[in-house]
């Protein structure tokens, strides 16, 4: 057991026997920052294609991406069982009966025992949220917050706040669906205390895992565009590490980490470019925790 914090290894053996490895799907959805019900250009840092794993085709249905991607990981693990990721833009941002309709393939697949939905706070409205407390399977919900505070979300084009997220959250635990949260450390204008304001609100609700990540600087984004104006915070790989660190003192223990780091494509990435594999980073991390 890491001494340091709970890994999501941790949290996924309370759920389930065995290994489970997360496909992602891409259904093709959109953002309500995107195409004007509450703003316009999406999140100023945003290339969701940096997250699309490279064996996954958008112009392909659920089956054939999970397929796909079973194929990919079935190689080295024949036995593994995978859980369905509705990962990129807003994976809740569509009439219900799609949705539903969606999922309900996802988990028509063999070898697929759960859901995991990626999506915004102010997308999920409670008759969703009902329906899929009476999915018969495991589903896990995570919603994009970033930050606690609402200078910074106006500042990256979220159009949402801090306390629909707080709102979200606390609706999904009620119906005991598992609550992630993911967060992005050095956002403009953001210093260390700010941070760990945000994961000290983060541990305050009934959240189960969380996940970091460096802001990352990425090719063909806003962000690109106008990152001279704004004040962003620069880490070497080290001093990023050490701020981990720090602001793991602030993370409730029994919240689940699941990752420090995000790895774009080096042909998308602008800044930072540290070249360390996820692994490496984690090894740096843990060197300095052990300290």
């Amino acid at each position: 057991m890491n001494p340091y914090y709970k890994e999501y290894s941790e949290f996924l053996a309370e759920h389930f026997d065995g290994k489970v490895q997360k496909l992602s799907v891409d259904v093709g959805f959109t953002c309500p920052n995107r195409d004007g019900t509450v703003g316009y250009g999406g999140c100023i840092y945003c290339n969701n294609m940096a997250f699309s794993p490279d064996w996954e085709k958008r112009s392909e249905g659920v089956a054939e991406q999970i397929a796909r991607g079973k194929t990919f990981f079935g190689r080295k693990y024949p036995d593994m069982r995978y859980l369905a990721y509705f990962q990129s833009y807003t994976s809740t941002y569509a009439p219900p009966e799609k949705l539903l309709g969606l999922y309900r393939e996802a988990l028509a697949q063999p070898g697929v025992v759960g859901l995991i939905i990626g999506t915004r706070p102010d997308c999920m409205p409670d008759s969703l949220l009902e329906s899929i407390s009476k999915l018969d399977t495991k589903v896990f919900i995570e919603y994009g917050a970033e930050s606690s505070h609402d200078s910074t979300l106006s500042a990256i084009n979220r159009c949402h706040t801090w306390a629909q997220t707080v709102d979200a959250v606390e609706r999904t635990a009620r119906l005991g669906i598992p609550v992630g949260l993911h967060l992005i450390l050095g956002l403009p204008g953001e210093t260390e205390e700010m941070m760990a304001q945000t994961v000290r609100q983060v541990s305050a609700l009934p959240v189960s895992t969380a996940k970091f990540h460096q802001l990352q600087i990425l090719k063909g984004t806003r962000l690109e565009k106008i990152a001279s104006e704004l004040d962003i915070p620069t880490y070497t790989a080290e001093e990023y590490a050490s701020l981990c660190s720090r602001l793991l003192k602030h993370l409730r223990r029994d919240i689940a980490v699941e990752r420090f780091v995000a790895q774009a494509p080096a042909d998308m990435l602008i800044s930072p470019r540290w070249g360390l594999k996820n692994y490496q980073f984690v090894s740096l991390l843990h060197k300095i925790l052990s300290k």
